[in-house]
């Protein structure tokens, strides 16, 4: 069973909220737009008001003092969110005291930092030196990074949740000499996804091998695109007589580097420079507690430890412990990083003291009996069916309606490449054209169709391709969304002297699915049994650094669970929690992680689900978004124009500019919010004042002075009616 991202990030989120405890028990959470929103993702407001958290404040909204509380901060770390908790205890103190906690990593910048984008994270930040050197310093009681800044949309996937990267990454630049600043805008971004990407790897404790995708047939797209505004000034004449590469010289290696540029590659070494630095930082990071004992401690045979146990008479006697799955404390936190471990054994003894300082009796069975008997399931129950029925009915009466069995077939032989008998498809133009010749079926499946035909033949003739645009009686914006392929490195034009497009990667037959209108599989799926069996060409997917040593392939699909990893080795870990008890044969697989760079289909997420259990892997997809047919055709259409009246971005792409910015200022621009206004208090109403006697007003307000006077009780009581979120 693979383990669900979801719970990673919601459990490090709570172990956070539950690391503060105050002596007064109560905290109170303050939280900004953006980590609002992410802990909103994976849990409820209850889960979190169940911590000890007494109210949830957001750091842009004016908040009442609160001197009594110690305050938990979770938030992003900009520069405009550091001056707000300095500024919170600098004119008074607004809470007892503060443990920040930043959803992301800090940046330092090292002297070298620059076009590499390799991001530098320690604990010598600017933001980190302006805390310690603020009046907020005696309040802050401790800082911690979570790295949790991602989108865990699903068990098995997570996200950037940005369309727009789509346009910055394919999108040519709109003159010859915008390349230089779309390039450096593009590569900001790929940074900023190179740190999410990151991010997963430290929530999952993982240092993985990194492999990036080479397309054989072009060129970089997009702002990658080889361009005179990009290069490096050319080698000097006569410098290709030399054989080497080597002894070419540098000027003419970094001439020529600009043609593999390609998106996946710089992304590729980004995440690897990123995870680098931080191993660095953490040199325990990606070793768990089974590695570690196993490589330190004298374990024999890897079961066996002998160690000094104190009896209760205070003597010290030999002991040796199995360490089996018999042993389900060392089954809970064998797989677990290390810190990690060592927190939860010491949560665990504490609870076992509490729990077994004084026996508390359960609930009868007939009680429970009755809580169930009591519980709104059933009526929950039905209206999930009711709604499950009333939309896969109206799904199959579009399918109907819109002629989708028909079209189906057409794409599923084109993308294929053959028909529901394995037969090439002779007889795709005459399936084809009635189809585009429908006013039944709509016009966004007639361009799937056409941008799907044109692949299948490896581009068409121009007259062959205006001709299918005026069966289709496509407009100008759809022929657009057709031709803009073109910018995603698809052949869309053919002169009768192109060879076809050699493929390196193909599509397997699939003989097992059972449905003609499911034959076609994502290429994904190719690529993950490739890389499981050992047989993916390293020509195609090169690796950032080495290669993993050279091990047997396996014998079949499913390749048994790993041994333990020794700490010095170069292997990667991998790492999952065992359940109490449980079986050991799934407990240990290896994790896979893809990230598709400019959206990911369903039916890819679909593959590392069912990829995940047929494979015996845990496998993860991420991308910068998720992509249905119809926003792709409409993001298509305004491709060449920058994302301008896309739904992701409709001004379209911001104008570039050249140089690249430190991180900490894209960051600060990327999670800029406005302070919300200080709440406007009405005027005492003005009353007619008699001309004989004026009224000496009180020097104090009374109703401030009614609070003031409350009890700790009364005024937790009035803040529960007063609401407990203030946004």
């Amino acid at each position: 069973m693979t383990s669900s991202l979801i719970t990673t990030v919601r459990n490090k989120f709570l172990d956070a909220i539950r690391s503060v405890n105050p002596p007064a028990r109560w905290k109170i959470l303050v939280v900004d737009e953006h980590s609002q929103k992410l802990l909103g993702s994976v849990l409820k407001q209850f889960d979190i008001l169940e911590e000890n958290v007494t109210l949830i404040e957001s750091i842009t909204n004016y908040r009442d003092p609160q001197p009594e509380f110690e305050a938990l901060y979770l938030l992003m770390p900009t520069s405009q969110n550091v001056d707000r908790v300095i500024k919170d205890f600098s004119n008074g103190r607004q809470y007892a005291a503060a443990h920040l906690f930043f959803i992301e990593g800090l940046y330092k910048l090292s002297p070298g930092h620059g076009a590499d984008g390799i991001l530098h994270i320690g604990l010598s930040e600017p933001l980190f030196q302006r805390l310690t050197a603020s009046a907020a310093e005696p309040f802050l009681q401790g800082l911690k990074e979570l790295f949790l800044n991602f989108w865990a949309t699903e068990a098995q996937t997570f996200s950037i949740q940005d369309p727009g990267m789509f346009f910055s990454i394919y999108s040519p630049p709109r003159s010859d000499t915008a390349y230089k600043a779309a390039r450096d805008r593009l590569e900001e971004e790929i940074r900023f996804a190179s740190k999410i990407i990151s991010n997963v790897c430290i929530t999952l404790n993982e240092y993985p091998f990194i492999r990036y995708y080479v397309p054989p047939n072009h060129p970089p797209l997009g702002p990658l695109k080889p361009h005179a505004q990009t290069r490096p000034p050319p080698p000097p004449e006569g410098s290709a007589r030399w054989r080497t590469n080597l002894a070419r010289g540098a000027e003419a290696r970094a001439y020529e580097s600009v043609e593999g540029d390609y998106v996946t590659k710089i992304l590729a070494f980004m995440v690897q420079g990123t995870l680098d630095e931080h191993k660095k930082a953490n040199p325990e990071f990606g070793f768990t507690y089974q590695a570690m004992a196993q490589d330190l401690l004298p374990i024999d045979n890897g079961t066996k430890y002998t160690y000094k146990f104190q009896s209760s008479i205070g003597a010290y006697e030999d002991k040796t412990a199995t360490l089996s799955d018999a042993d389900t404390v060392w089954t809970d936190v064998r797989h677990l990083h290390m810190r990690e471990a060592i927190d939860k054994l010491m949560a665990d003894f504490n609870k076992f003291l509490t729990e077994n300082a004084v026996f508390k009796g359960g609930a009868s069975l007939n009680d429970m009996k009755e809580m169930l008997a009591s519980l709104p399931q059933y009526q929950e129950q039905r209206e999930k069916f009711s709604l499950h029925l009333n939309m896969a009915q109206e799904c199959m009466e579009i399918f109907e309606r819109d002629k989708l069995p028909l079209v189906a077939n057409v794409e599923q032989n084109c993308a294929t490449g053959l028909t529901a008998e394995g037969k090439n498809p002779k007889t795709l133009v005459e399936e084809m054209v009635p189809l585009l010749d429908s006013r039944e079926v709509v016009n966004s499946n007639k361009v799937r169709i056409v941008a799907l035909y044109i692949q299948f033949r490896d581009g068409v003739p121009d007259e062959d391709r205006r001709r299918l645009y005026q069966h289709a009686r496509l407009n100008l914006a759809e022929q657009d969304a057709v031709n803009a392929l073109a910018h995603l490195g698809v052949r869309i034009s053919r002169g009768p002297a192109d060879r076809d497009t050699k493929k390196k990667i193909r599509q397997k037959p699939n003989n097992d699915e059972e449905y003609e209108l499911s034959r076609f599989k994502p290429l994904l799926k190719t690529v993950l049994e490739d890389q499981v069996a050992n047989k993916l060409d390293n020509s195609l997917f090169p690796y950032v650094k080495d290669s993993p040593s050279a091990v047997p392939p396996p014998t079949s699909m499913r390749s048994a669970p790993s041994q333990a990893t020794s700490l010095r080795s170069q292997k990667p870990a991998w790492h999952k929690a065992a359940k109490p008890g449980g079986a050991a044969t799934n407990d240990t697989r290896q994790r896979i992680i893809v990230f598709v760079a400019g959206g990911m289909t369903y039916s890819e997420i679909r593959e590392a689900y069912q990829l995940s259990t047929a494979l015996n892997k845990d496998i993860l997809i991420g991308s910068t978004h998720t992509i249905t047919p119809r926003h792709f055709i409409d993001d298509l259409k305004v491709l060449d124009l920058g994302g301008v009246g896309s739904r992701a971005i409709p001004n379209g792409l911001k104008e570039g500019r050249e140089g690249q910015r430190p991180p900490q200022e894209y960051y600060d621009e990327r999670y800029f919010t406005k302070d919300a206004p200080p709440p406007q208090r009405a005027p005492p109403a003005s009353l007619p004042v008699p001309d004989r006697k004026p009224i000496k007003l009180s020097p104090s307000n009374s109703y401030t002075n009614s609070i003031n006077s409350l009890t700790p009780s009364m005024k937790e009581e009035k803040k529960k009616k007063k609401g407990l979120f203030r946004f």
